[in-house]
């Protein structure tokens, strides 16, 4: 806790604090309670970094970010808040992924994993959803 700043940190460090969560690539994911009032400066040292604003209202150079919005930050860029009333505020960043691969439902980060999902989709090693008992085929494409 900060002045007027309840901060939890879900996932990566931050402010002192490390998550006890194990994440498999560099991230951030905090929660804030800010009262009315309250600035803080968030953790600069991810190249992608967005808040969304669950409740309350923040003012990030002067531009207000009402409940219900996310503010995605350049990269590089050093957000400070300021909360105009109390507010509930989630942060997510961390480093980029890379490319991803896309194939009719499946998503990788390697072409070879899309056709492992291919194989594995064919000799039915996805399971079923249940109360379904319909088999969808592969597209041909």
């Amino acid at each position: 806790e900060q002045d007027q700043v309840t901060i939890r940190v879900i996932i990566g460090t931050a402010y002192g604090h490390t998550s006890p969560v194990t994440a498999h690539a560099s991230m951030l994911y905090l929660e804030l309670r800010l009262a009315a009032g309250a600035q803080l400066t968030l953790p600069d040292n991810y190249q992608e970094l967005a808040l969304y604003v669950i409740s309350g209202s923040v003012t990030i150079d002067d531009q207000t970010y009402a409940a219900g919005v996310m503010a995605v930050a350049c990269p590089g860029q050093t957000i400070r808040l300021s909360a105009n009333e109390a507010s509930h505020v989630m942060v997510i960043g961390g480093e980029p992924l890379g490319k991803r691969h896309i194939w009719w439902n499946f998503v990788a980060s390697s072409k070879d994993r899309i056709e492992q999902a291919k194989s594995d989709w064919k000799d039915g090693k996805f399971g079923q959803v249940p109360g379904e008992t319909e088999f969808i085929p592969l597209p041909n494409h």
